[in-house]
């Protein structure tokens, strides 16, 4: 059997096990790619937010991280949870040094429930990480600290984008889950890719990808639920698990985003915890065995 391709995980580590490395570890192993972690922050968490949290010493993060690449051959490498400027720079080291493939940066700085995950100036994402990543994921929310602006339709989240792009990312994705009752708007000159069986209008999920020079709306039914506890670390995850396995960039991103959607029906139903549960991120997974 061949071996599978590795994927690296630079994130912080949820207890509930919904977001953060938990998710991305999760994520890898559905898409049947071997992950690996780096652990930059312990959380104490849960479906109902953080209750304390804490920074790993830079020191230890380096020492992972030279585990970790000087012994596997790492295919793609996502990030997460950076805690402040200090981690961040070290990360942006390693990426400037060519030692972090298929880079995709979630600017991970708030929760959804409010909670601070960062604590330093959001601009320092663009600077230090746009120029190395191959994918940026931002929220709306995340898009609103980066640039300083409000997003409320979709073609705000469009001009966002070429304005994330001007760092350097070689794509941008800004992910429109937490813009409710918005229609794709006016057409525009990249077309739009179907993520989910549905056109883009008020029940659709929509999220606008800058890629190459070209923008292009992805589309996906809107999920009726309470569970999407990490889908932004579960989106990012499987965006680098498809790098790690080939994909070319575009389709990497569509089909996680398909990937994630399944994974919000999957749980729809389930009840683990008193607030926003997790996906289900193995929702594709079958084993004789089991």
């Amino acid at each position: 059997m061949h071996s599978p391709p590795v994927a690296l995980t630079i994130a912080g580590s949820d207890s509930g096990g919904g977001a953060g490395i938990q998710a991305d570890l999760h994520t890898f192993a559905a898409h049947h790619v071997y992950g690996t972690s780096v652990i930059t922050a312990i959380t104490a968490q849960n479906t109902r937010g953080v209750t304390a949290a804490e920074s790993i010493g830079a020191d230890l993060v380096r020492a992972q991280l030279d585990a970790v690449l000087g012994d596997f051959a790492v295919a793609a490498v996502k990030t997460g949870m950076l805690g402040g400027a200090e981690l961040l720079a070290l990360v942006a080291r390693y990426g400037e040094a060519d030692r972090l493939p298929n880079l995709v940066v979630d600017p991970v700085m708030v929760t959804t429930t409010g909670d601070p995950l960062f604590a330093g100036d959001p601009a320092a994402y663009l600077a230090r990480l746009g120029p190395l990543a191959t994918v940026l994921t931002p929220n709306l929310i995340e898009t609103r600290q980066l640039l300083g602006r409000e997003i409320t339709t979709v073609d705000d989240m469009r001009e966002a984008a070429r304005a994330l792009a001007t760092y350097g990312p070689r794509a941008v994705l800004v992910k429109g889950g937490h813009l409710e009752g918005e229609s794709a708007g006016e057409p525009h000159e990249g077309g739009a890719v179907d993520a989910g069986g549905v056109p883009g209008g008020s029940d659709s999920a929509i999220d606008v990808l800058w890629c190459d020079g070209q923008m292009l709306d992805l589309a996906a039914p809107r999920v009726a639920t309470r569970n999407d506890h990490g889908t932004g670390c579960t989106l990012a995850s499987a965006i680098a698990a498809r790098l790690a396995l080939e994909h070319p960039l575009p389709q990497a991103v569509a089909g996680a985003k398909a990937y994630v959607t399944e994974a919000l029906k999957a749980a729809a139903e389930w009840r683990l915890g008193l607030g926003r549960g997790p996906v289900h991120h193995q929702h594709g997974r079958k084993s004789n065995a089991l």
